[in-house]
């Protein structure tokens, strides 16, 4: 299985796919890097990695369909099977979408369906589950469709909030969790464990 993944900053869950991949823990191999963040630290992973990256946002591809197309022009062209978004900060055009739909992954810091959508993401998120008096939180991995955060879940894994979490120490919990629960998922995709639906 060919991985094409999508990122905008760290990268960190991605370097955790990727780290499986070279174990073994993940029979797949990570094909292409692609980043709307030129100074990204996802580029500067995936050059350490020899993995092939490419700098691509509205900056660079500025027409109208332009970004989506290229986008998906390197997909094609590094015969990518499943596309992994690791904290992608935009939303795929319609062609991308279209052509992978059922095999693009997101990740996000929280128990899907609650507290999720536009502007859920990262320190948001778990400033939001505190300030709800949640117990738990989590991960969800979910399929990427037209909106933020609405696609059909595929895992999750449960965090518990602690009493004196502050949004920093609970995102370190779930942050680890996420590290754990891409590759896994992952592989019992590639294993035929986990169908993922078309």
């Amino acid at each position: 299985m060919n991985i094409g993944f999508l990122a905008s900053h760290g990268g960190s869950n991605m370097q955790a796919i990727i780290d499986a991949c070279k174990s073994g823990q993940l029979k797949a191999t990570p094909a292409v890097v692609i980043s709307n963040n030129g100074d990204s630290t996802t580029l500067a992973r995936a050059k350490t990695e020899g993995i092939p990256r490419y700098y691509m946002s509205g900056k660079t591809h500025p027409g109208p369909g332009e970004l989506d197309q290229a986008i998906l022009d390197a997909f094609l062209r590094h015969s990518v099977d499943i596309v992994v978004l690791a904290g992608y900060m935009k939303k795929l055009g319609p062609k991308t979408l279209s052509r992978f739909q059922g095999k693009i992954l997101n990740i996000h810091p929280a128990l899907l369906p609650k507290f999720g959508g536009e502007g859920m993401y990262g320190m948001n998120v778990h400033k939001a589950v505190i300030a709800a008096g949640e117990r738990e939180s989590g991960v969800t991995i979910h399929l990427v469709d037209e909106q933020y955060d609405t696609g059909a879940i595929i895992a999750q894994a449960r965090v518990p909030v602690m009493p004196d979490d502050t949004p920093e120490t609970l995102a370190a919990r779930v942050l680890e969790q996420e590290h754990l629960l891409y590759p896994e998922t992952l592989q019992r995709i590639v294993i035929g464990e986990l169908h993922l639906p078309s």
